[in-house]
């Protein structure tokens, strides 16, 4: 099992290309807090993705205190944590905050077509993008990724391929449309973070970067692989081929908690989805996670969580009806990544 795969699958990622900007100097797009808007844009989503991708010209990203970034043709800026933030054509401007901008994707003919700036001369375009996604129980990849940070593509690259595809989608839509609208943010916010990745020095240590760890990446990929089976440290330890304390104080050191503690937390956030996706009982769902008693996940539960599983799935969908039973739901990730990869491909290619 891919490790980040799974994260992204289980902590219900979300996306929608909704903005397409124009600008010219000087001009300032500032984006609110995720708290602020996530609500309405995701209704069932705790925190905010956004990107912007760069289609020409040059602009800067400042974020909170963060250094302002430079941006140009063929960068796209993440802010993952969903702080307020603001593009602009120099740095220090300021813009105005439209909340009611900021709207569920079947609420919008997407794009929405922004121009922008007080001049007559365009000097920047980007493509603004979000993600909504579960932050709680426990999601590892939020908490490996900076408030801020950029990757670049090449200008006929996958990344551009992307935002073209969507712009396109977006401009003459057929049915299916935001599905497949959706489909593409996410799939490239992926691309995004697989080059992020790539780009991690040798001596990063969290989560991510354990990732590429020949011993962590493995361990991490057994226990997404199958998290309901009875692993122990010393399990663990021989899947990879080291020492128990070795593999523990090595597995610790990249990921910030022991392993039967990551192990716990991760089959909550999988029994959390569960619960919001599927009619499935609370006892079907604590097998599932490797639980053989009912009131033993109800415990750890409550303790990730701060309610029963009964109870917090009630509180956490109050007007949505459950969806069918996970093993009825197709595992589409893989299908998509393929597909619109081959679409990228084709495009490049100039089919």
């Amino acid at each position: 099992m891919d490790a980040l795969s799974d994260v992204l699958r289980a902590v219900r990622l979300k996306g929608a290309i909704f903005f397409d900007v124009h600008a010219s100097d000087p001009w300032a797009a500032e984006t609110p807090a995720g708290r602020q808007i996530v609500s309405r844009m995701f209704p069932a989503a705790e925190n905010l993705i956004c990107y912007h991708a760069i289609t020409h010209g040059t602009c800067w990203a400042t974020v909170g205190n963060e250094p302002p970034l430079p941006l140009k043709e063929g960068d796209v800026v993440v802010i993952p944590h969903g702080h307020a933030h603001v593009l602009a054509s120099a740095p220090g401007l300021r813009g105005a905050h439209d909340v009611g901008r900021y709207r569920a994707p079947h609420e919008l003919e997407l794009p929405v077509a922004i121009s922008m700036g007080e001049g007559t001369t365009e000097s920047a375009g980007f493509v603004c993008g979000f993600l909504g996604c579960d932050a709680r129980p426990y999601n590892p990849l939020l908490g490996s990724l900076p408030h801020v940070f950029k990757v670049s593509d090449q200008l006929d690259g996958p990344l551009s391929a992307y935002v073209k595809i969507a712009l396109r989608e977006s401009k003459q839509p057929r049915i299916g449309s935001e599905s497949v609208l959706g489909r593409l943010s996410e799939l490239m916010f992926v691309d995004v973070i697989r080059r992020y990745l790539e780009t991690l020095p040798p001596e990063r240590l969290d989560w991510l970067a354990g990732l590429r760890d020949p011993f962590i990446g493995r361990a991490l990929a057994e226990i997404h692989r199958n998290p309901a089976c009875h692993w122990t440290l010393e399990s663990l330890a021989r899947e990879v081929a080291m020492s128990r304390s070795a593999f523990a104080e090595h597995f610790a050191r990249f990921v910030g908690t022991p392993p039967m503690q990551y192990l716990a937390r991760w089959r909550m956030q999988i029994a959390a989805n569960q619960l919001l996706s599927t009619t499935d009982s609370v006892m079907t769902v604590a097998n599932r996670v490797g639980y053989d008693s009912e009131a033993a996940f109800s415990r750890a539960f409550k303790k990730a969580v701060g309610a029963p599983p009964s109870e917090w799935r009630r509180r956490s969908q109050p007007a949505q009806p459950p969806l069918a039973s996970a093993r009825s739901v197709p595992d589409t990730l893989e299908l998509d990544v393929l597909h619109t990869t081959v679409i990228a491909e084709r495009h490049d290619r100039g089919e």
